[in-house]
């Protein structure tokens, strides 16, 4: 059988003014996602567990099929996966964005003015993170280069037990309320202190700014955890081999962990600036190839909520429609063997906050040997709660697709 799950991060939102009272998911037209809807399993999923924070990691290790609760160690590990960094048990790791700060992350007035730094380039954040490296690495302090503001610090042989929060949480407001707290707290501000020292005045920024761009001239931790330990994908599900197409460390992270292979795709961004089609292309190739699985993370959505990019919110959801969901769909319904396809967000990420919730989201899952009528619906947020569906746990959703159930 061939599945693929089509996951549009962020994509769930609340009613926007602006839009007319409607959710950028009705705002928008999406007939792939709605013909899915249509004749598949339609309803609504939680993706997060009730007290845990509503992260891509948590709500993608469901989507995964992996429940958080019993398998989330925290999200950097898995990003520094993904990044390739050789892990003890021992260790300690931490995110470490490149934001934009007008100040001092302990000075009172300063707010997080951009928690992605301008969106900085790979090729200039490599730059300012081996500066870091050679300035404030040390024996047991790593700084890895990841991709674009998403980075990786590494404590060897450290204790974990410490508070960080999410810098895009906090978009417009004052740092000094979310400095990291609790165990290795001091350290972690004395780093963030001194990088900013650092990059303030870098020829990079410099240059960034003489450009219209926002520096990258602070390093903001958050994230802490372990090394994770999934059970491999093939063994949990079955499946004999799988992938992973994402733009995001963390997704490629969470496929490594899970013995997936990551298909690396040239002109994905993680923004809305990228090529939608690439994504639907590389993923049929799989599939014609040999794969039986392949999971696509689209991140567009979730950075137009991140930025109250309205119109780029619903734009972006059109485009995974068009480019994305259609065309994987006219494949699997030409492929001549069973298959199936999940539709669905991770988590919200409401314009209106900008920043992610843990409410349950919606989801279609279709099946060739299972198509139903559910009539004239729309794949939104108020469609998929009328149905009266609702999946507790959405970790389950990964043995419908694969057939378990």
């Amino acid at each position: 059988m061939k599945s693929v799950v089509i996951l549009g991060d962020g994509m769930a939102d609340y009613a926007v003014p602006e839009l007319g009272g409607l959710t950028p998911l009705e705002a928008a037209c999406h007939p792939a996602m709605d013909l899915i809807a249509r004749h598949g399993m339609f309803g609504m999923a939680r993706t997060v567990p009730e007290g845990m924070a509503p992260g891509s990691d948590t709500a993608n290790l469901s989507v995964f099929g992996y429940d958080p609760a019993i398998y989330h160690t925290g999200r950097s590990p898995l990003e520094a996966a993904s990044i390739g960094i050789d892990l003890a048990h021992v260790d300690v790791t931490y995110r470490c964005n490149l934001v934009t700060l007008p100040g001092l992350p302990d000075d009172e007035e300063t707010v997080m003015a951009d928690y992605s730094g301008g969106e900085i380039t790979t090729e200039e954040a490599d730059v300012l993170i081996k500066y870091l490296s050679e300035n404030l690495g040390s024996e047991g302090v790593e700084f890895h280069t990841g991709t674009s503001y998403r980075h990786c610090l590494v404590l060897r042989n450290a204790l974990t037990g410490g508070e960080q929060t999410p810098p895009h949480d906090i978009s417009g407001q004052r740092t000094s309320v979310y400095l990291p707290k609790g165990q290795n707290s001091d350290l972690l501000l004395d780093l963030m202190l001194r990088s900013y020292k650092l990059l303030r005045d870098h020829p990079i920024n410099k240059s960034r700014i003489e450009r219209g761009l926002n520096p990258a001239n602070c390093a903001w931790f958050w994230g802490e955890g372990r090394k994770p330990s999934l059970t491999p994908f093939a063994e949990r599900f079955g499946v004999k081999r799988s992938a992973v197409i994402s733009a995001v460390d963390l997704i490629q992270g969470i496929g490594i962990c899970a013995g997936m292979d990551v298909i690396k795709v040239p002109g994905i961004t993680g923004t809305y600036h990228t090529d939608f089609s690439a994504k639907s292309r590389a993923a049929i190739d799989a599939l014609k190839n040999g794969y039986d699985l392949v999971y696509i993370h689209i991140e567009a959505p979730d950075e137009c909520g991140h930025h109250y990019e309205i119109k780029e919110k619903a734009w972006s959801i059109e485009q995974i429609d068009e480019k994305v969901a259609a065309p994987i769909l006219k494949y699997l319904r030409e492929c001549g063997e069973d298959w199936s396809v999940l539709v669905m967000p991770d988590h919200p990420t409401p314009l209106s906050i900008m920043t992610h919730t843990g409410e349950p989201v919606p989801f279609a899952l279709v099946r060739s040997f299972d198509i139903r009528d559910n009539g004239e619906v729309r794949f939104t947020e108020n469609e998929a709660k009328k149905t009266g569906l609702y999946i507790d746990k959405a970790c389950g959703l990964m043995d419908l697709l694969v057939g378990i159930k």
